[in-house]
């Protein structure tokens, strides 16, 4: 009986997901990752590659799955076509750990040497001492995040790991503004065809962190480093949410998360137009405001949103 049922449940499975767009496919996919459950993540992600085989950045991710899952084989496959449609950025790759359980692989090695030439290449014209210090200040300012994330999941908000995490993290922050501080005010908003992708984010990373008076301070630069190519629209917009926030004003684009200590539960800081929202993110290059939330397990409903705004009003 468990043998057929199991079998049932699978073909019910699949039957669901090959009626689902790509893009929701990617978004399960994702979400099984986050949940630690890389098999299931795999076989989504082996759904979504039937119907398009062509975005580098979710092949790297779904490769990340497959490792995690014990797929190496197809791990290895996924890294490579991940190559072929554009993704190089190789520093991440090699600090990945995700991917760890490849690096005793003698296909790890040689997928290296072809992504490097191929970065050679792109990168001949670029600013290598800007880049490596922009890199390196990227390198203290993810990892720490991803350990305060991990530790509020784990110990819960209030609990001395959170606690001792965060007073490091705002340490990082403080050095690491200083530093990106100097750097925009000799170079300006250096594009990424001169840094290359990561560490230009790395400007973007560092003043969304600071405090509410530099982000003021530099909002107006990446406006421009947008119009210029130097920034992305996408980063922008969270930018530009912060600062309203930050101003008394409502958020424009939904890119703000709160969430509530006493429940846990994560909720949409107060938004502008909601009923328009998609086609401002839309925009600047942002996926719906229901795809980006689910990651919070926030279901977006606007009139619900409408009414519970209403409701926040009200009682303030």
């Amino acid at each position: 009986m468990r043998l057929v049922f199991i079998s049932i449940c699978f073909l019910f499975s699949s039957l669901t997901y090959s009626q689902k767009s790509y893009k929701d496919l990617i978004g399960d996919a994702d979400k099984f990752y986050r949940d630690k459950e890389y098999v299931k993540s795999v076989e989504v992600y082996k759904q979504a590659f039937k119907i398009e085989k062509k975005n580098g950045s979710n092949l790297y991710d779904a490769a990340c799955s497959a490792a995690l899952a014990g797929n190496k084989k197809m791990a290895f496959q996924w890294l490579n076509n991940a190559m072929d449609n554009g993704w190089i950025n190789i520093h991440h790759m090699k600090q990945d750990k995700d991917l760890i359980s490849l690096h005793n692989q003698k296909k790890w090695n040689k997928l290296l040497s072809a992504m490097q030439k191929i970065v050679d290449v792109k990168e001949a014209n670029y600013d290598k001492p800007l880049q490596a210090k922009l890199l390196e200040i990227y390198n203290d300012d993810q990892p720490i995040r991803q350990e305060y994330i991990a530790a509020r999941k784990t110990y819960g908000h209030k609990s001395s790991q959170v606690d001792s995490l965060g007073k490091i993290m705002l340490y990082k922050d403080s050095v690491n503004l200083i530093k990106v501080k100097q750097i925009l005010d000799t170079h300006g908003w250096v594009g990424p065809d001169k840094v290359g992708n990561q560490a230009n984010q790395t400007l973007f990373l560092v003043i969304q962190h600071s405090d509410l008076k530099t982000q003021q301070q530099y909002l107006p630069m990446m406006r421009e480093a947008v119009k210029n190519k130097n920034a992305s629209g996408s980063s922008l917009a969270l930018l530009e949410d912060r600062v309203a926030l930050g101003e008394g004003r409502k958020q424009i684009y939904g890119s703000q998360i709160g969430s509530d200590r006493e429940t846990n539960k994560s909720y949409i800081f107060p938004l502008e137009d909601p009923d328009h929202v998609d086609e401002r993110r839309a925009k600047v290059g942002l996926g719906p405001l229901a795809d980006y939330v689910k990651r919070w397990d926030i279901i977006w409903d606007v009139e619900a949103y409408k009414k519970e705004q209403m409701l926040k009003e009200k009682k303030e």
